[in-house]
């Protein structure tokens, strides 16, 4: 019964994020065309999240590289 009460909380808290996500980022669907929040679809769109994730993924890698770079640098 825990589990199953974690796994129904887990599911309410991605909404909730998502939701608010979308909202302080004004892209929230609130009737007008998908692009019209500053050329953003809200995040409930799948592409709109997988481009996003990607994008994080790269700036993680870049954050990483760059970090390497300067460990590398001070440490001969």
């Amino acid at each position: 019964m825990p589990a199953l009460l974690g796994f129904i909380l887990g599911i309410a808290i991605t909404i909730a994020g998502a939701f608010l996500y979308d909202t302080a980022t004004g892209r929230v669907a609130n009737g007008l065309a998908p692009t019209a929040a500053g050329g953003q679809a809200p995040m409930v769109n799948w592409n709109v999240v997988t481009d996003d994730w990607r994008i994080f993924q790269s700036d993680v890698r870049t954050t990483a590289d760059n970090l390497q770079r300067m460990i590398n640098l001070h440490t001969g």
